[in-house]
């Protein structure tokens, strides 16, 4: 069966169609810039590529355009629109109703859209993908995939915070966590590489990227995780604040910055790019570090020193440690910011392998040495298969009960 896969972001769509259950990927691209002048789009599918700038209005046009790539010209890889089996669509916050990746109906997409003023950035974008596949591809199961539901697990001791109770029982004010799909995938390989079943498995999932979150991970299933309520809270991220004392926010309240400017500055301005003062990009830091710049170097400090924090806080409440694994852009491609952050986690009875670190750029490795007592992993992670995954065995269940 031929999933199509879309992650649906306010300016960009990623794509990958993949036969299940083989999970061979037949073709994978992206549209950016939607809305803009000059739009870029790129298609892969067997060594082949196209690309284009295109005037790309909307979400609706980028879904058409890669529909119509998959169909026709030097990218084509189907004859028809109704070899996909099913599409599946990730969506980032599915608050307490879903605790797992759902067939989508009408009663789905309320739901979305209830709790779309906890992810403003992400769910609509989401939604807007779902309404125009539903459109384009209306015969076609469609799935939505939640990267809050990996954490549905967490107990109530983990997700409640220090304010009224009431506030969680009104607005569902509590911890949700995100980027659950990609915690999900590399937890489960990682107990695949120790020889482990996925609920036998306790392990610290470090996804880093421009958005960060580190999840405890207790026999195969989230305990606990950085991201709060919404994906601000945890450790410090590309444009994002991350832990701050929210007295702060009172305190430049009475300075004159109203609400807008607060949220702004937290979510857009802040982090990386905020304390550096020049880019949220940890390669651009890395080299500027390397130039003598102290406020590059600062932001990158403040940056491992938080994610070895969360470490040695999630190893406290797992107990007992088989892995810490790495995964998302940085995790994955960043060798000096993985060193800094493994070395000094010894009485944790972690160990970093430097050498072994040196070899590990983008490639699923053990960067642990030999006398580590928990495993120090690197995992690429891949949401896209994880999505593709759920997709399928929900479709081949709603054919069979037809």
């Amino acid at each position: 069966m031929k999933i199509l896969v879309f992650n649906c972001g306010s300016s960009s769509i990623k794509f990958k169609l993949i036969d299940m259950p083989e999970r061979k990927v037949l073709a994978k691209g992206k549209v950016e810039c939607i809305g803009e002048v000059e739009s870029a789009y790129v298609c892969e599918c067997n060594g082949r590529q196209r690309s284009e700038a295109l005037s790309i209005a909307d979400h609706e046009t980028a879904i058409q355009c890669i529909l119509r790539a998959l169909t026709d010209g030097t990218t084509k890889m189907l004859n028809s629109l109704e070899e996909i089996g099913a599409v599946g669509h990730r969506v980032v916050h599915g608050g307490e109703a879903f605790t797992g990746s759902v067939l989508i109906n009408e009663e789905v997409v309320a739901s979305i859209e209830q709790v779309a003023d906890l992810a403003p950035l992400h769910n609509p974008p989401n939604l807007f993908g779902i309404r125009i596949a539903q459109q384009e591809l209306p015969k076609i199961p469609q799935v939505a995939c939640f990267d809050t539901a990996f954490h549905a697990t967490i107990p109530e001791v983990s997700f409640i915070y220090g304010l009224p109770y009431d506030l969680y029982e009104k607005y569902g004010v509590r911890r949700y966590g995100f980027h659950g799909t990609s915690h999900r995938w590399v937890a489960r390989r990682a107990a695949t590489l120790l020889g482990k079943q996925k609920y036998d498995i306790n392990c610290i999932t470090c996804h880093l990227g421009n958005g960060c979150s580190i999840t405890a991970v207790k026999n195969g299933r989230s305990v606990d995780t950085s991201m709060g309520l919404t994906p601000l809270e945890g450790v410090v991220m590309g444009t994002r604040s991350g832990n701050i004392d929210p007295g702060i926010l009172f305190y430049l309240a009475d300075k004159g910055y109203d609400i807008g400017a607060l949220n702004d500055m937290c979510n857009k301005q802040s982090g990386l790019l905020g304390i550096s003062g020049t880019s949220n990009d940890m390669r651009i830091l890395m080299e500027k570090t390397q130039q003598g710049d102290d406020r590059a170097a600062l932001a990158v400090d403040v940056f491992c020193y938080r994610i070895k924090k969360y470490i040695g806080m999630y190893a406290a409440v797992l107990g007992q440690l088989d892995a810490v694994v790495f995964t998302g852009g940085i995790g994955e491609n960043a060798i000096s910011i993985r060193e800094q952050i493994g070395i000094g986690l010894e009485a944790l009875g972690i160990g970093l392998d430097v050498q072994r670190n040196q070899q590990a750029a983008g490639i699923e490795s053990d960067i642990s040495c030999p006398e580590s007592r928990v495993k120090l992993l690197v995992i690429p992670t891949d949401e896209e298969q994880a999505i593709a995954g759920d997709t399928h065995e929900l479709a081949v269940q709603n054919i069979a009960s037809v």
